[in-house]
């Protein structure tokens, strides 16, 4: 498509990441969210009032229908990435999906089948490619001044009740593996430059009410011989997030979101890294930017696959692990 004609964008999801969309991309120029579908008309209406967008819808399906929608941003529960995914390629609609785009194997590759027989854009949520701070990491690798020896990842939670990032209950469960270690699998194969060879995890009780193991420990190796440690909880009583701690042959990095300091704690100004701070809406410019271009996009479902090929093998493991 052109770069002087309005992009015209469906929002899925009216919580707390719908909301971060909807802020990055009234940020985003040539961009209008033009409609916007949470899981009820009612709370579409009112999300699409908070978010100042004319039009709610009942459903996805609907959106899908309207001829004057190019495109559309998936921040649903997880559970129905890959099939909303599906849906909105056979619309013949470019989509980005939030993180992860499955939570099987078998989903994920269904998803590149479609993106392959459409030739449409379509793009994970993979925020950790786009914030500043493991942007500069990777500026430096790429510049050849920096080389990954050992990842360090700690992503902590407290959620031994089900509750998003605004503190309202959920409809859904979180997963530690299918969802936060796919963050850090990804990244690290991005980051090394090098395949992830060898995979391990181990994983806690599951939770009586939740149905899913709240404490997991992941460890990888990439072919050119970095390994990635994560250590991933739902019992952790804060600080909550994850921080990043990149150890290198030439120094040592701490990133947390679109922070990043050396290892001796001093600041690192990213401002200048990209022409925003905030990686949901470099992420969402990155889309943007790969429909107007006709490209293929960082992060595209062709390029995360291997991430969720891994998490699948890290699945079984775990499968057979607890196996009586």
């Amino acid at each position: 498509m052109t770069d002087d004609r309005t992009l015209r964008i469906a929002l899925a999801g009216g919580g707390a990441f719908g909301a971060k969309h909807a802020a990055a991309l009234r940020r985003i120029e040539g961009v209008e969210v033009t409609a916007v579908v949470s899981s009820s008309l009612e709370r579409a209406q009112k999300f699409a009032a908070e978010q100042g967008v004319s039009r709610a819808a009942a459903s996805l399906d609907e959106v899908l229908t309207m001829d004057d929608i190019d495109a559309v941003v998936l921040a649903t529960p997880t559970q129905l990435h890959a099939g909303q995914t599906l849906a909105c390629l056979e619309a013949g609609k470019h989509v980005q999906v939030e993180i992860p785009l499955a939570d099987s194997l078998a989903d994920a590759e269904a998803c590149l089948a479609a993106q392959r027989r459409t030739g449409l854009v379509a793009m994970v949520g993979h925020t950790r490619r786009f914030n500043p701070s493991h942007q500069w990491v990777r500026r430096r690798i790429d510049a050849g001044e920096f080389a990954v020896q050992q990842m360090d990842v700690q992503t902590y939670f407290f959620r031994r009740e089900n509750l998003n990032a605004l503190g309202e209950p959920r409809s859904w469960t979180d997963h530690l593996l299918w969802h936060h270690a796919a963050h850090t699998v990804d990244l690290f194969a991005y980051q090394t430059g090098s395949p992830i060879v060898q995979a391990h995890a181990l994983q806690g009780p599951v939770h009586p009410a939740l149905g899913i193991a709240m404490d997991m420990s992941v460890q990888l190796r990439a072919a050119n011989g970095a390994l990635c440690t994560l250590s991933l909880s739902f019992n952790n009583d804060g600080p909550l997030g994850t921080s990043f701690r990149y150890i290198g042959d030439t120094g040592t990095y701490l990133a947390r979101y679109d922070d990043l300091v050396t290892g001796r704690d001093e600041p690192i100004d990213v401002s200048r890294v990209d022409v925003s701070t905030d990686g949901i809406e470099l992420q969402d410019r990155e889309f943007v930017a790969a429909i107007r271009g006709g490209r293929e996009p960082n992060s595209s479902i062709a390029q995360v696959m291997p991430c969720y090929r891994t998490l699948a093998a890290l699945e079984e493991q775990l499968t057979a692990a607890s196996a009586p």
